[in-house]
């Protein structure tokens, strides 16, 4: 059996849960998830800019995860964007840390719909 994956840090929550083409409805669309850590690791390497050390240190893996991570998720959007699937941000072996900015941003993966018609509840 392997072993449990180890929680990442995260320090903010994705603006949104789901990402689509424009024009076609969700139903229609095959979904692909990209997990929670995936988009951290995402948003520190390439909207950041840190280096894979330095982003392995944010998220308290170490460089190989770090990197492992990353090439998964960048798959992952990558296979998203040119096969037109509508992308979910969810899930994922993380914990937030305690930074300010992502406590007011909204939970992913909580059945909470994010789209045109209503918004998160409360």
């Amino acid at each position: 059996m392997p072993r449990p994956h180890k929680a990442r840090r995260i320090q903010q929550l994705p603006p949104a849960c789901l990402y689509k083409p424009q024009g076609i409805p969700a139903r229609q669309l095959r979904e692909i998830v990209l997990s929670v850590d995936g988009f951290e690791a995402l948003r520190l390497a390439d909207a950041e800019g840190l280096d894979h050390e330095g982003a392995a240190g944010e998220m308290g893996v170490s460089r190989p995860t770090f990197s492992r991570i990353l090439a998964e998720a960048r798959a992952v959007v990558a296979t998203a964007l040119t096969q037109g699937c509508a992308l979910r941000i969810e899930g994922g072996p993380c914990r937030l840390d305690d930074a300010p900015a992502a406590e007011a941003s909204p939970p992913c993966g909580g059945g909470h719909g994010h789209g045109r018609r209503g918004g998160r509840k409360e």
